[in-house]
């Protein structure tokens, strides 16, 4: 007892008298631990360590291009570009619908026309009933005609071919466009070549007495006839430098190629040595320009040739 403490009425106990003795912790550091009089207890058994095993890599990813839509037989349109932006595709397509629109019109419109006009004058008046429809037919290929134009201009506010080269500048560009010129000049005077051999060749085919082969006739001139017509407008946009115009006349040559080479196999046939000999040059008057006008074409844009 501590001097000054009253006794209690419950005996002294001692310091370890009904309890278990204390041992401390296991302390974790650089010493070993200490073992007390519990035995160690097991901890949960780790699994063995998987390998490190990398994802695969990811197949690399390509920008799909634009495709052109599917063309099936009998739709009768041009396959598209796939480098076309898609305003540019649309505008193709609504120029292509009126296309088409101003073909039927013509083809179905100037026949009707001319050979009704020949059978009203030749036969029977009834002739020009056929003459009314055709004009109706004519038409709507012009109204056509001019909704593909105003479309056809949409379409080149958008195409880089379409404006002033940038190369126009350079000597080689302005040489370029002005042997363009010079050759869509000469595909002109081509066209308009082709529609009076057609008209010439008319009389000897027996056309100008029969109503039908007269407006026959008068159809298969006006094809090259008006080529002649765009080739001409193609002039003073190849003066400007504008590439667009190169373009249009290597379509328009490979044209009369099919037709030379139309006139040249006839001429081998028939063993005419005339038709033979004009086919086979128009022929290679045509591959040299449409040379040239790929040439001019890459000049204008300032491309290395």
């Amino acid at each position: 007892m501590y001097p000054g403490q009253q006794p209690g009425p419950y005996p002294p106990q001692g310091p370890y008298q009904g309890q278990q003795p204390y041992y401390p912790p296991p302390q974790q550091g650089p010493y070993p631990p200490q073992q007390g009089p519990y035995p160690p207890q097991q901890g949960y058994p780790q699994q063995p360590q998987q390998p490190y095993q990398p994802y695969p890599p990811a197949p690399p990813q390509y920008q799909q291009q634009p495709q052109a839509p599917q063309q099936h037989l009998g739709e009768g349109e041009m396959r598209l570009d796939p480098s076309l932006t898609p305003d540019q595709r649309q505008l193709v397509v609504r120029i292509q619908q009126q296309a088409k629109t101003y073909a039927y019109g013509f083809v179905l419109g100037i026949p009707l026309t001319f050979g009704g006009a020949h059978y009203g004058i030749t036969r029977t008046p009834i002739g020009f009933a056929a003459t009314a429809v055709g004009l109706v037919a004519v038409a709507v290929g012009l109204f056509a005609m001019t909704r593909m134009r105003a479309l056809k201009q949409q379409l080149r506010l958008i195409t880089p071919d379409a404006w002033r080269s940038p190369a126009a500048h350079l000597p080689g560009a302005r040489k370029a466009a002005t042997l363009a010129a010079y050759l869509n000049g000469v595909l002109v005077l081509l066209s308009f070549a082709a529609a009076g051999y057609l008209l010439y060749k008319g009389a000897g085919w027996g056309a100008y007495g029969n109503s039908f082969g007269f407006g026959a006739l008068v159809l298969g001139a006006f094809i090259p006839f008006g080529m002649g017509i765009a080739a001409a407008t193609t002039i003073p946009q190849l003066l400007r430098v504008i590439p667009a115009g190169a373009k249009v006349g290597r379509s328009l040559y490979s044209i009369i190629m099919v037709l030379a080479t139309t006139v040249l196999v006839e001429g081998i046939k028939g063993k005419a040595p005339l038709p033979a000999l004009t086919g086979a040059v128009v022929v290679a008057v045509c591959l040299g320009a449409m040379t040239l006008l790929g040439r001019a074409t890459q000049r204008m844009r300032g491309e290395s040739v």
